[in-house]
């Protein structure tokens, strides 16, 4: 093990030269990464960079073919989670490792529980988990099953998790991708209170605001190879977005005015019932949404967006209103007779984007397989899904170990919402439903996506966008309609208004009189 290193060492942690290959990629390419002790240290990169792997080195989770870990000065072997925990690491995964039916107490005690011969003790553990609960701000109801309480919460439930185990060092991936803003603000908060506490904390995030406030340095992947590390507080967003995708990208959305014309989407007195109450989640919504423009639905996530799109697309059953779109009545059709003509970027990329287990190219026929182009006399034309599926990949810079054949279970969450964005933008449908477009990805990334939206609006489609996100909202949309338990309370002009004011409808502390149909 070698020579005990004094506590003042500089460094906590320490990955040396990391090499970590997979079948057709090289996920880190002799990458070095040093933790100072009560840092919080971001690492920034690309959808596909490498960060979420590096972390897996350092958790245990996979093991280096070249390279070097060092806590405090001396060679640590990390073969597996425990090893991990042991050296008091601990980790908040991009999807979060509970068990939906026990309770958060349960969950935060798996695996190191106390014991009185063969029975276990939950006084001491429950007693632990509220005095910790406390001092960091994580209030949770202990005895709430994980399948009832909001991914905040269970976010705040892995954190407690890392606390329990007296981790010292504390990885977090992608620890916003799910959250509301709020939450965000919350988290960001615990994290300084926790690094103030002599934590070090590892962070990777490709959101540059949040790293910009949070961060004392950032460590810069790209294509699994190490950029380089700054102070925060010598660096800004437009380097960082530099060093990040290599070239010079454009923060602001480049758009032209809007030129609408015909109404290709309108919604009439739409209510779709709730499934936790005997209310609807949706109530007498009514508005129209023409070709040649984006309109953005904008609200705290929980008021309905949801609902309402499930009730839109056909997974839930709507209790009354219509919805006609291009000029017919779509309110009572099926999924498959609805997607004839609109494409839809769903809010869960998982459960209803993807079939996980099936390869890229497969994923990106879902819809199309049975067209003239890929099947002849009912057999599918492999060489011609194959060649479809190649030229989306490039077009999108969808990246992958095997290409085409990649599972997409083995694909980082940006680049499976890249192949989702590819597949239904090339559709050619006259509704586009994007719901969180940008949710995962990076920088340079959401530069094009953002682009492509604007460009199909641009040739005439309607574009419907729901996002949790208020920069995406006031710089992508021609109109902003917001959602308040519900119903819409708001129709704005960004162009008018200000995040302070849409805030404002957000949380219902502002209302207009609105009757439905045509915007005032």
């Amino acid at each position: 093990m070698g020579e005990k290193v004094p506590e003042s060492s500089e460094y906590v942690i320490e990955m040396n030269h990391i090499t970590k290959i997979f079948p057709g990629i090289i996920a880190n390419d002799d990458i070095t990464l040093q933790l100072r002790r009560g840092e919080i240290h971001a690492l920034l990169g690309e959808n596909g960079a490498g960060k979420s792997t590096l972390m897996s080195v350092l958790f245990g989770l996979y093991q280096p073919e070249e390279g070097e870990i060092r806590k405090n000065g001396q060679v640590v072997k990390i073969t597996s989670p425990n090893d991990a925990t042991a050296l008091h690491i601990g980790m908040v995964h991009q999807h979060f490792k509970l068990i939906d039916v026990y309770t958060v107490l349960d969950n935060i005690i798996l695996g190191a529980e106390d014991t009185k011969g063969i029975f276990l003790t939950r006084k001491a553990a429950r007693k632990k988990i509220q005095d910790l609960s406390e001092k960091y701000g994580l209030k949770v109801d202990l005895d709430a099953k994980i399948e009832d309480i909001t991914v905040g919460m269970q976010q705040r439930v892995e954190i407690l998790k890392m606390l329990y185990r007296e981790n010292e060092i504390l990885i977090f991936d992608e620890p916003t991708a799910v959250l509301t803003p709020q939450e965000i603000d919350d988290l960001m908060k615990i994290m300084k209170g926790l690094a103030a506490e002599g934590k070090s904390i590892l962070f990777i995030s490709h959101k540059l605001n949040e790293i910009m406030e949070v961060s004392d340095r950032i460590t810069v992947l790209r294509k699994g190879k190490y950029i380089g590390t700054v102070n925060t507080a010598d660096t800004n967003k437009q380097e960082l977005s530099n060093m990040m995708v290599g070239r010079p990208v454009q923060l602001v959305v480049q758009k032209e005015e809007a030129r609408p014309g015909e109404t290709v989407l309108e919604v009439s007195h739409f209510c779709v019932p709730s499934k936790l109450h005997n209310r609807n989640a949706v109530n007498d919504v009514s508005f129209k949404v023409h070709e040649g423009e984006i309109v953005c639905i904008a609200g705290i996530d929980g008021n309905g967006q949801t609902d309402f799109i499930y009730g839109l697309t056909g997974l839930e059953k709507p209790n009354s209103g219509s919805v006609t779109l291009c000029g017919k009545d779509i309110t009572q059709n099926s999924v498959k007779r609805k997607s004839e003509n609109m494409s839809h970027i769903p809010e869960d990329r998982h459960k209803h984007g993807l079939i996980l287990d099936f390869t890229l190219e497969q994923n990106m026929v879902l819809q199309r397989f049975l067209e003239p182009e890929f099947q002849k006399w009912q057999f599918i034309r492999f060489g011609e899904v194959r060649k479809y599926a190649e030229n989306l990949i490039e077009q999108f810079d969808v990246r992958s170990g095997q290409g085409p054949v990649t599972q997409v279970r083995s694909m980082s969450g940006g680049n499976q919402q890249k192949a989702i964005i590819a597949r239904e933008l090339d559709r050619e449908k006259k509704l586009i439903i994007a719901v969180q477009p940008t949710r995962g990805l990076d920088v340079g990334a959401i530069e094009y996506i953002h682009s492509q939206l604007v460009s199909q609006r641009d040739k005439g489609k309607a574009v419907l966008l729901v996002s949790l996100e208020l920069e995406e909202v006031m710089s992508l949309s021609d109109r902003i309609l917001v959602f308040y338990e519900g119903e819409i309370v708001g129709e704005l002009n960004p162009k008018e208004t200000t995040v302070q004011e849409l805030g404002l409808y957000m949380t219902g502390a502002k209302r207009q009189n609105r009757k439905g149909g045509e915007p005032a």
